[in-house]
């Protein structure tokens, strides 16, 4: 045992004795007790020199920095604290206008040179808000140049947007023009992004024609974005531009799809340049892509789109090309914003597609006629809200839709109507959803044959179901209760209504029976009570006392009242009976006279006869004027 313990010992004798003979005589070992007389380099020169840090040294160095910081803070704190002081004397309102001018006035010169720092955040970007909306123009046109590098940044920001705004509210044309160059290659990122989405759109709502179209180029495709000055005003339809530059198709739909797809997997879809964008995109995109783009939308996304005029375009075109799976999610999109969504002036165009196309009449019923008959008179005197009501009543027509209205009805999109198109060659009227809302656009269709080989008429453009229009009407009037329901309204507020310059033409056709007597023979007694009522209104005397003009005086309600007695001899007999027979010759003058008149010119030789006899000493006598007479006079 006690040799073994000596072998060890030597060989660990051994191995010191080789060690030191390995080490230079020319370098003793420095004990680490003496300090070096050579001193250290600071450590900003190692960082130069990229000589890693000791520990001590990056503490010191963590340390300096969180000193300048917490100086950094402490003077934006006091400049924030400045600012708010200032902020809550001139937001005041009755503050002078001299004296506010003299605080917007210190608050930028505190703000000089920090101003894009400070629009970033969440209190002092209030202050600067204030200052622009009360500062001088050379003031604003000072803090648009310093922003002006800053601008795409800010665009981001979403504090900043509300200034970005402003400012562009506030900007000259030169100034605007300025800031829309600067998005120049940028327009499509905004728009993936939630708060630069609402820049973008804020300046092409500002935008000129030829700015818009500089807006619309970068997203159609990159050739467009480099060459945007080969294109003029002329070409403001994707087609036309492809058609002049000879862009390839199929390059130019799948840079759209790029750009167009992120944008709706986001749900950012309530902005009007998108909307058009999608509309350009529907022109030149096949099938399937169209078919995806609409499945993507047939959702309550929809419901953010049909906010503007191209918005309720894409609704139509949704409704009109979608399955019955995407329509049936449509409707249910639309629960609970069917009265906002019926008094809006295009979203009403998509329930009048509704109503038009779908066969789901349960669906539609259970949906939108249920929360539509709780507001029927609202609906009936305003101008968007009356437009389901009357496309029911009388489908298409043109006294109530106007030519641009009935175009949207009857767009198509391309790739999805080859089939109708080639069954129907001579169809030259068709609307193109990239057409401009030209004369050529406004056109009605001629009578064509939809897919599943159904007539399709006149009157009934915007037409492609499976059903047959005239049963869907029934369905949806009728089996509904929409009908009893309207005429319910109708007699209760008929003063109000055949007064009103929108209420008197849902009367009107309600007192007729709607086109093609859809509401006769179910509901003659109503239609009655409707008849009388009305003629009870115009038994009552002539008073200049009343508040309220006689409905013969009305300039509303009595052409309502001589239209329905040329149009209706069941209305104009009671009238005759009720209001007029023997008084004739007191509403003899003015507005009334034009009413008393229509009895002779009915086409009906019942009503005819059944005032001559009364009517015509009138006449004779100079008393009652004919039309003829009139115009006479006025010459």
């Amino acid at each position: 045992m006690a040799a073994k313990k000596q072998q060890v010992e030597d060989t660990k004798k051994r191995k010191r004795i080789n060690t030191e003979s390995h080490q230079s005589p020319s370098k003793p070992k420095a004990s680490k007790f003496v300090a070096s007389k050579k001193p250290k380099p600071h450590f900003d020169n190692k960082e130069k020199k990229n000589v890693p840090l000791t520990g001590r040294e990056r503490r010191l160095n963590a340390k300096e920095l969180a000193e300048a910081r917490k100086k950094k803070r402490k003077r934006h704190f006091t400049l924030e604290q400045d600012l708010a002081r200032l902020w809550e004397k001139m937001r005041r309102h009755e503050i002078a206008k001299e004296d506010r001018a003299k605080l917007v006035t210190e608050a930028l010169q505190k703000m000089k040179g920090k101003i894009h720092e400070i629009a970033g955040s969440h209190i002092t970007s209030r202050v600067l808000q204030t200052c622009v909306k009360h500062c001088s123009q050379a003031e604003r046109d000072g803090v648009f140049e310093e922003l002006r590098p800053h601008f795409l940044t800010l665009a981001y920001n979403a504090y900043a947007v509300h200034l970005v705004k402003k400012m562009l509210d506030n900007a000259s044309k030169k100034q605007l023009e300025g800031f829309i160059s600067t998005l120049r290659g940028h327009v499509a990122p905004l728009l993936r992004h939630m708060v630069g989405s609402v820049v973008v759109e804020h300046a092409y709502d500002l935008a000129s024609a030829a700015q818009k179209q500089e807006l619309l180029l970068e997203l159609y495709s990159t050739e467009l974005q480099l060459f945007k000055d080969l294109v003029s005003l002329k070409e403001t339809r994707l087609l036309d531009v492809m058609s002049k530059l000879g862009l390839k198709k199929g390059s130019v739909s799948r840079h759209m799809s790029s750009v167009i797809q992120p944008i709706l997997e986001k749900g950012i879809v309530d902005h009007s340049i998108l909307h058009r964008v999608l509309l350009e995109y529907f022109s030149i995109a096949d099938k399937t892509s169209v078919t995806d783009i609409i499945q993507q939308l047939s959702s309550p996304l929809l419901i953010r789109i049909i906010g503007t005029k191209d918005g309720a375009k894409i609704g139509v075109l949704c409704v009109k090309y979608g399955s019955a799976k995407e329509r049936k999610k449509i409707i249910k999109g639309l629960k609970g914003h069917v009265e906002k969504t019926a008094y809006h002036q295009y979203g009403s165009m998509v329930l009048v597609s509704i109503l038009s196309v779908v066969d789901d009449t349960k669906l539609i019923t259970k949906v939108i006629i249920r929360e539509i008959q709780s507001i029927l008179k609202e609906l009936a005197l305003d101008k968007n809200g009356r437009r389901p009501l009357l496309q029911l009543l009388h489908p298409n027509c043109s006294r109530y839709f106007s030519p641009d209205d009935l175009a949207s009805m009857n767009s198509s999109i391309p790739s999805l109507s080859l089939k109708s198109e080639a069954s129907s060659p001579t169809e030259t009227s068709k609307v193109s959803i990239g057409d401009n809302d030209s004369k050529e656009d406004m056109d009605v269709a001629e009578p064509e044959v939809n897919e599943d080989k159904t007539s399709m008429d006149d009157s009934e453009l915007a037409e492609s179901g499976k059903k047959d229009p005239l049963v869907r009407r029934q369905e949806l009037l009728l089996n509904s209760g929409l009908a009893e329901s309207l005429l319910d309204t109708c007699i209760e507020n008929v003063g109000e209504l055949i007064r009103s310059n929108f209420g008197k033409e849902v009367l009107y056709e309600v007192a007729t029976g709607g086109s093609g007597g859809i509401l006769r023979p179910t509901l003659d007694d109503k239609i009655n009570s409707l008849h009388k009522a009305i003629a009870s209104l115009a038994a009552e005397p002539k008073s200049e006392d009343s508040q309220e003009e006689h409905v013969f005086e009305n300039f509303f309600s009595s052409r309502t009242i001589r239209k329905l007695i040329l149009d209706c001899p069941d209305f104009a007999s009671i009238l005759w009976e009720e209001a007029l027979k023997g008084k004739s010759e007191l509403w003899a003058h003015g507005h009334s006279g034009k009413v008393i008149y229509a009895f002779l010119e009915s086409p009906d030789s019942k009503v005819q006869k059944l005032a001559k006899k009364e009517l015509q000493p009138l006449i004779d006598n100079g008393i009652l004027k004919t039309p003829k007479s009139r115009e006479q006079a006025a010459q």
